[in-house]
């Protein structure tokens, strides 16, 4: 055996999976180092490492993604070994390149195999040399525009663009046609620059409608692999995965063994050491045609160590310590049914916009596991993925996980920053899902019915009462009958950036009235917590969480964080206009990536003016009016604030 001890870690990475690589390692005796920015100076997972070590400023070109810096890190700590988690510079060869070249032990894949299977269009080639079916495209070296759209026509649309370098649906776009190529090409291009350095994409056929299958893999210095059999990952916004379960509901015991064999014989093919994955499509036939491979552990590995009682991490530093695999394939086994969520600081109705903000209270529920790293307080920042958490159940049969999965998400509560939370539940939910039958057209397909938002009459009369209960200068609540005189008390309420006035009636019996819109709304409150109220209303008892943070008030109700904010004593506002007056505002915080216009440049409505990236993904910001452009009020590479002037139009 070829061993190659180490003592102590570094964890090349932030957040959730920083802390979860801590507990194994710490576990197995190893001590641990986590590498932070300066947004993130308070991280939990700083907070929680034996040493941390500042790498950078806030953006990840300046921080996480400095090869450098975390190796300087890595020698001044007297860490000999490296997890790069995912993300950031885990499946960057020349970081692998870069340890073993000063002696540390890199936990992933050789710096030869991150660059064959690193790269799209070359692990398509090394797969098709081994028999292994490929979606048919285009992965030459001209990547002129003639050429990209030439190729595109021959292929026939609708296709796929996907940046030849990364993952996690960065530099991807769907094309359905000819003239929305060229705009599509040219965003695919900036977005895999900015994420990954390197601009190369590949075309490939968009296989319709078909389930995203991929297999997780086990290889050592030995020559050993292994499958851990499937995980369904077809739930997706954007490219990027929301739901992923295992194993997947269309995958039959022969076709697992058939797509498990094939991605064992891929690895072995080239070596190949550490855990990784191998991404399919399959189509409504059941044939399957391989997409990528991620060199590293991937973000959904919790499901499958849930159905095989496995620790992933822990394989994987027992093969970079030398260690031989230690499995055979029939020793795989397979129990029950895992379901995951990536709870994401991103407001679903608004397109999935990426948030960032203060989490003011946060608490994750029990009896699932969750993984993630933040507290009450944290500040989410506007540079790194919009994932804050993991949200993972088990269960005897499918049905039985997604309804611990439900459960779980009703019971958290993420006040101060908008979350997917309520998209979640709603998508568990869905007839759809329930019966396995999601692909990755299931959120495209009943989006209306994903994001229709309930009767929310009853949630404004409640903040309004909890405005008024909660009031430090009202008397405090009591129960039982009052003899205090019975007049309506005014509240003016902000929800969902529209105002609404109610007046709320203390009556005799001890119970109160809100009113509004012509309509009445009766509640007996049974208790009054600081943080909770025991209600009932039309014959329903409740019982639900709140905070008052300023003049917030966050409430969750039946699942639903619900968010108001008190204007009753607060000055007229000064109407903000969505970009009608010709000025364009930032949708978010982000980065500028791109100012596509010029001053005194000619614009209609429609047309894309800057390009913004938050939270990894790029969002192209629109001319709201037809006119010439008067004013470009940012730069290329500076960061902006939600709602601040980039570019300003005089309308024609």
């Amino acid at each position: 055996m070829k061993r190659t001890p180490f003592h102590k870690i570094l964890i090349a990475n932030r957040g959730e999976i920083a802390l979860r690589i801590m507990r194994t390692a710490r576990r197995l005796g190893f001590g641990v180092v986590a590498v932070y920015s300066d947004a993130d100076r308070g991280a939990l997972h700083v907070r929680e490492a034996d040493q941390a070590v500042r790498i950078g400023e806030a953006l990840p070109s300046q921080s996480y993604l400095r090869i450098d810096a975390i190796i300087a890190a890595a020698k001044a700590t007297g860490a000999s070994a490296v997890h790069p988690g995912y993300g950031f510079l885990a499946e960057n060869e020349d970081f692998a390149q870069a340890c073993r070249d000063v002696g540390l032990v890199f936990i992933g894949p050789s710096p030869e195999a991150i660059r064959a299977m690193g790269n799209k269009a070359g692990a398509k080639d090394i797969m098709q040399k081994v028999g292994v079916p490929c979606v048919p495209g285009y992965q030459g070296a001209d990547q002129s525009d003639a050429v990209m759209l030439a190729e595109a026509k021959k292929i026939g649309f609708p296709v796929m663009i996907k940046a030849v370098a990364g993952g996690g649906g960065r530099g991807m776009r769907l094309v359905s046609n000819a003239e929305t190529f060229p705009d599509a090409l040219r965003s695919a291009r900036s977005e895999a620059q900015g994420a990954f350095g390197d601009p190369t994409v590949i075309l490939e056929r968009a296989i319709v409608e078909p389930r995203h299958i991929e297999i997780q893999v086990f290889g050592d210095r030995y020559g050993n692999a292994v499958h851990l059999g499937e995980r369904d990952c077809s739930v997706q916004r954007r490219h990027q995965k929301l739901i992923e379960e295992a194993p997947s509901p269309k995958v039959t015991p022969q076709l697992r063994a058939r797509m498990g064999a094939i991605a064992v014989a891929a690895i072995k093919s080239i070596g190949y050491e550490g855990a990784g994955t191998l991404e399919f499509l399959l189509d409504a036939s059941g044939e399957f045609y391989f997409m990528e491979m991620n060199t590293r552990l991937q973000v959904e590995h919790p499901v499958t160590e849930a159905i095989t009682g496995l620790d992933l991490v822990q394989l994987q530093l027992r093969i970079a310590g030398g260690e031989p695999l230690g499995l055979q394939q029939d020793d795989i086994k397979f129990s029950g049914h895992a379901i995951e969520v990536r709870l994401c600081s991103e407001d679903a109705r608004a397109d999935f916009m990426p948030q960032s903000g203060r989490m003011a209270l946060w608490q994750m529920p029990d009896g699932i596991r969750v993984e993630h790293a933040l507290q009450s307080g944290s500040e989410i920042p506007p540079f790194y993925d919009s994932m804050i958490a993991k949200l993972i159940s088990h269960g005897a049969s499918r049905d039985e996980a997604r309804a611990k999965l439900i459960c779980g998400l009703e019971q958290m509560v993420a006040f101060g920053v908008t979350t997917n939370q309520t998209f979640l539940m709603t998508s568990l939910r869905h007839p759809a899902f329930a019966r396995g039958e999601a692909t990755t057209a299931f959120i495209g397909q009943h989006r209306d019915e994903l994001l229709v938002r309930r009767d929310v009459s009853s949630d404004i009369a409640l903040a309004a009462l909890l405005l008024y209960v909660t009031d430090p200068h009202a008397p405090p609540w009591r129960s039982g009958r009052t003899l205090a005189a019975t007049f309506p008390i005014p509240i003016r309420i902000e929800f969902d950036s529209g105002a609404h006035d109610l007046e709320i009636t203390r009556e005799r019996d001890g119970g109160y009235v809100a009113s509004f819109d012509g309509n009445e709304h009766r509640f007996e409150i049974d208790e009054l917590g600081r943080d909770t109220i025991r209600f009932r209303s039309n014959g329903l008892m409740e019982t639900v969480r709140f905070l008052r943070d300023g003049d917030r008030l966050y409430i969750s109700h039946r699942g639903d964080t619900i968010s108001v904010r008190n204007l009753t004593l607060a000055a007229p506002a000064t109407a903000v206009s969505n970009g009608g007056d010709g000025k364009i505002r930032a949708a978010m915080n982000g980065r500028v990536v791109a100012v596509l216009v010029k001053q005194g440049e000619r614009v209609e409505a429609g047309q894309p003016v800057m390009t913004l990236e938050a939270m990894k993904m790029e969002h192209v910001h629109t001319a709201s009016i037809s006119g010439t452009i008067s004013a470009i009020d940012v730069a290329e590479g500076e960061q902006v604030t939600t709602g601040k002037i980039v570019v300003e139009i005089e309308a024609a």
